[in-house]
């Protein structure tokens, strides 16, 4: 999950959790908003963990492998 996807999934269940007044049998929007919001947020948290571990590698033409 990207940072965009979880910025959406939030963005999303915030509006399902506080703005939609519709009601649908069967299903509480509101519930559906607050579980895409912690979704969204566990999705951003790791997004940003595995931002900061990136790792660049270094490749030596002139040996033709990586620098390890």
């Amino acid at each position: 999950m990207t940072i965009g996807t979880s910025l959406f999934l939030i963005a999303v269940g915030a509006v399902l959790a506080f703005a939609v007044t519709a009601h649908v049998s069967g299903i509480a929007l509101s519930t559906v908003g607050v579980i895409l919001m912690i979704v969204g947020g566990i999705g951003l948290v790791l997004s940003l963990m595995m931002l900061g571990r990136r790792r660049t590698m270094v490749v030596d033409r002139r040996r033709g492998g990586p620098i390890v």
